[in-house]
């Protein structure tokens, strides 16, 4: 049985033509007959979108990070010392 597939894999693989196996097909840009695909529908507000996307992202990071802060100062786990601060 494995010996019937395998003579079947290479025979077909025979008929395929060298031309077929360099080209390589996309199908999301072309259909299955070859003809290109209509230009999708671009979305609007685009930038708008990406705004209300990373805004949220940020202001809720900040958060995070200042109770995670505050936390560790808390419990002494780390707290900055006055050294640090000089800038003269």
């Amino acid at each position: 049985m494995a010996l019937t597939r395998l003579t079947r894999l290479v025979t077909q693989s025979k008929n395929i033509s060298r031309h077929e196996q360099l080209v390589q097909r996309r199908s999301a840009t072309t259909t299955p007959t070859g003809a290109i695909l209509p230009e999708p529908e671009k979305t609007p507000f685009g930038l708008l979108s990406i705004v209300c996307a990373v805004v949220p992202g940020l202001l809720i990071g900040a958060a995070i990070s200042k109770n995670i802060a505050n936390f560790l100062e808390e419990n002494e786990l780390f707290v900055p010392s006055d050294d640090d601060d000089d800038d003269d």
